[in-house]
């Protein structure tokens, strides 16, 4: 049987644009409890064509970027995959990546 955990998502579903608006430190866990360890970043978007929905997209390794001082700032992420999973008894969705990097506006 199919499971939920098995489905791609397409990645277009997000919207063309995406819009970095934080940076926490995303931590290891073991035997299901968090570590004080740093596995990785989770960088959270704001999706402007979602009605400005975020999603989190976790990036392991050191930090890649600074988050942005006012706002926001348009990135692009390399390998981005969305996922479900489920926490409580509810499926929620998830996104990591290999990388991300400012997209260069043209104004």
């Amino acid at each position: 049987m199919l499971r939920i955990q098995d489905l791609i998502i397409d990645t277009r579903s997000l919207g063309s644009k995406l819009w970095l608006v934080s940076i926490e430190p995303a931590y290891s866990y073991q035997n299901g409890q968090r570590t004080n360890e740093i596995s990785g970043y989770r960088y959270t978007v704001a999706l402007p064509e979602k009605n400005l929905e975020k999603i989190g997209v976790k990036i392991d390794g050191a930090k890649l970027m600074e988050p942005p001082e006012n706002g926001f700032i348009e990135v692009k992420f390399d390998n981005l995959e969305i996922y479900f999973y489920w926490s409580n008894n509810q499926p929620m969705v998830a996104a990591k990546a290999t990388s991300i990097s400012a997209v260069n506006s043209k104004n």
